[in-house]
């Protein structure tokens, strides 16, 4: 069990803590007291090295794989190692944020589109699995609305989001409402739609869709039966797009898999499962979490079976001051943490920029 307060470690202790770390993942082999001497410098004799392992091994942030082994961080290990032995590293965060400005222009692009070659990006230069949450439907935030007749008390409903694309659905209006049945002037009936589409982009431009349910109509005459039903048309339609099967982009798999981590096949099969058919799992830990802007899974720590000799490490983009979606990597837990930390909040801050810069006006 590692101690309740990791701050008591001496400066020796934190030193071939983090040596140790450091060698096990440029390695991926058991670490013993002459090869930390040999790849750092430690000042200090073999014997001494020895004796801090030992001390670091009933802590529990080392464990010794097989008795005459070397040692290795633990997932304890791991998590002090992030939480207080490392800061990200600032020429990975210059790297990442050279390459997405270089490779990524706002050009019109899809967001998806956009998001796809974000995290390609970020797949090549970590060396880890990349991956990104769509924008979370019920914060977009309304640009224009459009009604189309289709059949007689129906209409299409045209919803399009600031940048994000657009979403549709049919609605059945009530009955005396636009039209009766099919109009007969298709002139007058085009125009009581366009009229409607109109108010309804005045009264719902730059709102979030989540905030739909919320607004009151009380005050609307004669056209609150349908725009009330419109509205909640809106409301369902955020709500129906919610569910997150589809909402994850995920890539740079083949590399990362590679690893040694992964040679038993029944552990990489079934993390490639949930990687490429079960990712909805992966939600409630890829999810905004406002409070804990980069969250850090380590090992154990991952709820989910597949995951727990991994690492996932996220963080959120934001349009203006919202978070509207996660762009993480996940790897092994033998990763090199600060330069994985520095690749996510570098990416994680370029894209915001990105969505920040939309222009609603039009």
């Amino acid at each position: 069990m590692a101690p309740d307060n990791t701050s008591n470690l001496s400066s020796r202790q934190q030193q071939v803590m983090r040596a140790t770390v450091r060698h096990y993942v440029s390695t991926a082999e058991p670490v013993g007291s002459r090869s930390l001497l040999e790849a750092f410098d430690l000042n200090v004799s073999p014997a001494t090295i020895r004796n801090v392992m030992g001390a670091l091994e009933r802590a529990g942030f080392l464990y010794q794989p097989h008795t005459s082994a070397g040692r290795v961080p633990s997932d304890s290990g791991y998590r002090l190692y992030v939480d207080e032995l490392i800061k990200p590293s600032k020429p990975t965060a210059q790297r990442m944020d050279r390459l997405l400005s270089e490779q990524l222009q706002w050009q019109g692009w899809s967001v998806e589109a956009l998001l796809q070659e974000a995290v390609h990006i970020l797949a090549h230069l970590s060396g880890y699995v990349a991956l990104v949450t769509l924008p979370q439907l019920e914060k977009m935030v309304v640009k224009h609305l459009q009604l189309v007749q289709i059949a007689a008390h129906q209409v299409l409903l045209v919803v399009v989001l600031d940048g994000y694309g657009s979403e549709s659905m049919v609605v059945r209006l009530p009955q005396g409402t636009t039209g009766t049945g099919v109009a007969e002037d298709s002139t007058d009936l085009d125009r009581e739609l366009q009229i409607l589409s109109n108010f309804l982009t005045t009264q719902l431009r730059g709102r979030p869709l989540s905030e739909i349910s919320t607004l009151d109509w009380e005050e609307i005459d004669t056209a609150e039966h349908h725009v009330l039903a419109l509205c909640h048309a809106i409301d369902d339609l955020a709500q129906r797009k919610r569910h997150p099967q589809t909402h994850i982009l995920v890539t740079g798999m083949a590399d990362v898999l590679s690893q040694p981590e992964f040679a038993e096949q029944n552990r990489l099969r079934n993390l490639v499962a949930l990687l490429a058919d079960e990712r909805e799992q992966l939600w409630p830990l890829m999810c905004v979490d406002e409070k804990h802007p980069l969250k850090i899974w380590i090992g154990q720590e991952n709820p989910l079976e597949p995951m727990q000799g991994c690492a996932l490490i996220s963080a959120p983009y934001n349009r203006d001051s919202m978070a509207v979606g996660t762009v993480g990597v996940m790897g092994p837990t033998r990763m090199l943490y600060e330069d994985a930390i520095a690749a996510v909040e570098a990416t994680s801050s370029y894209l915001s920029e990105i969505m920040s810069g939309l222009d609603l006006s039009t």
